[in-house]
């Protein structure tokens, strides 16, 4: 079993508490979640609050589970304080995508960790890049650097076809936060991780010239 610190039992906590009262009370759910219309009239407490609210237990375990484990990576390169950062920044980043990209869907609403996930996980690929992860129905480990371009790449192809009912804007954005706040706070990953960066650059660039070009 992992270490794990208390700031990420505290914000698992939070998610728990949260996403349990939105389960039991419909009002607290649609007054806190992820909502275009409600934040262009003012209410941008939604792009933090829905970051703690969850669909169903599925997606709560989901989300608490893969933070459990990327988490104390993190954790072991910048502490507590920063941790932090990064991961209410990949939170706001995330949202701040998806209002970027459904600004004119009044109707459109999410929920979910997975913006702020996708930055810790990120940050912990920039620390760690050679690290191996298993994946289920794929027996062998792969590159955590290998991971994050493809589930960057899958993010723009699932803004890009609406694919299934999942928040493809706020991962990648979220993924990006965590990119670029873990740069930020750990300028050094340029002499020791430039091949890496730019790697997972490149995506990112994807995504741009796609926008830039009317394609999103």
């Amino acid at each position: 079993m992992l270490n794990i610190d208390i700031v990420v039992i505290v914000i698992i906590a939070i998610n728990i508490i949260v996403s349990l009262k939105g389960f039991n009370d419909f009002s607290f759910f649609e007054r806190y979640k992820f909502n275009i219309g409600g934040i262009r009239r003012g209410e941008q407490l939604r792009m933090l609050a829905s970051g703690f609210l969850h669909v169903d237990m599925m997606h709560l375990f989901f989300n608490m589970f893969t933070l459990y484990f990327f988490a104390p990576v993190v954790l072991s390169f910048i502490g507590d304080v920063k941790f932090l950062g990064v991961y209410f920044g990949s939170l706001l980043v995330g949202s701040l995508f998806s209002l970027f990209f459904h600004k004119n869907e009044y109707h459109y609403s999410a929920v979910g960790a997975s913006g702020a996930v996708s930055g810790i996980i990120f940050s912990a690929i920039l620390f760690q890049p050679g690290m191996s992860l298993y994946l289920m129905l794929i027996p062998i480990p792969i590159p955590a650097y290998i991971f994050g371009i493809g589930y960057l790449l899958y993010s723009i192809y699932g803004m890009k076809s609406r694919a299934g009912n999942i928040g493809h804007d706020a991962h990648f954005g979220g993924a990006v936060g965590g990119y670029i706040m873990t740069l930020i706070i750990a300028p050094w990953l340029f002499k020791e991780n430039l091949l890496m960066i730019g790697l997972l650059a490149v995506p990112i660039l994807v995504l741009f010239v796609l926008q830039q070009k009317g394609k999103l």
